[in-house]
């Protein structure tokens, strides 16, 4: 790996994909690693989704509302209450449309919306007007 390379890696954002479907999560990977150039770590359930974003700051999350276990709405909540990233972007991404679904993501924290099936420009654009301005996160502890 070239110096460039590795100042490129480390400069990057970081961007947490929670969603139980993994086809999902490897589409909204794709996408955000060739449309934004970021770095990108996948969780398959809530848990895992609380472990992660409970060790480590990233710079936005996406989250799926519809998860078995705990199910995003609590995880939403649990990342605002008391973890590094109580202040990161988290956007909804989920196949429910209605305003009341939208409305209680927005009250619990959610900085931005998306529905699936999501279209590759609105998403670009999401993301990256969220995390415009962020610095880059200090790993938990630095």
């Amino acid at each position: 790996m070239s110096a460039r390379e590795v100042q490129d890696k480390a400069t990057r954002h970081r961007v947490l994909i929670v969603d139980d479907e993994e086809s999902m999560r490897l589409i909204l990977a794709r996408i955000l690693a060739t449309g934004l150039k970021v770095e990108v770590t996948l969780a398959g359930t809530c848990e895992q989704a609380l472990r992660l974003a409970g060790n480590y700051a990233y710079d936005a999350i996406l989250l799926d509302l519809l998860m078995p276990g705990v199910g995003g709405f609590e995880v939403l909540r649990e990342v605002r209450r008391a973890s590094p990233n109580a202040a990161t972007p988290v956007i909804i991404v989920s196949v429910l449309s209605d305003q009341a679904t939208k409305d209680r993501c927005m009250k619990a924290g959610a900085s931005a919306y998306v529905v699936k099936p999501v279209e590759r420009n609105t998403l670009l654009s999401t993301v990256k007007s969220q995390i415009a301005g962020r610095g880059k996160p200090k790993p938990k502890g630095a």
